[in-house]
């Protein structure tokens, strides 16, 4: 997956919170989200930062952060696991 790729990812997924009026929220890593609105919202707010390690050639790091987001949006039934992998396939 490229860089190019993920950003392309970034762009679908924030197209998604904000037609659905979902706010960036920011979680420490100790606390516990409760509502599938919070958990979707600190996906949100991961966002720039993986453009952010993008930027700085961290692609380990975006790769894991994609893919929590990636198991959020699966369990919190916005997209099937069919179409996260096609997300993830060349164009």
């Amino acid at each position: 997956m490229t860089p190019d790729k993920v950003r392309e990812d970034i762009s679908l997924y924030r197209a998604y919170f904000v037609e659905h009026d979902i706010e960036e929220i920011e979680y420490h890593h100790e606390q516990i989200v409760y509502s599938p609105q919070d958990t979707l919202g600190h996906c949100h707010g991961m966002l720039d930062k993986m453009l952010d390690f993008i930027q700085e050639g961290r692609v380990e790091k975006t790769f894991r952060w994609l893919g929590f987001i990636q198991g959020c949006l699966w369990a919190e039934g916005v997209y099937t696991i069919a179409e996260l992998q096609d997300h993830n396939r060349p164009d």
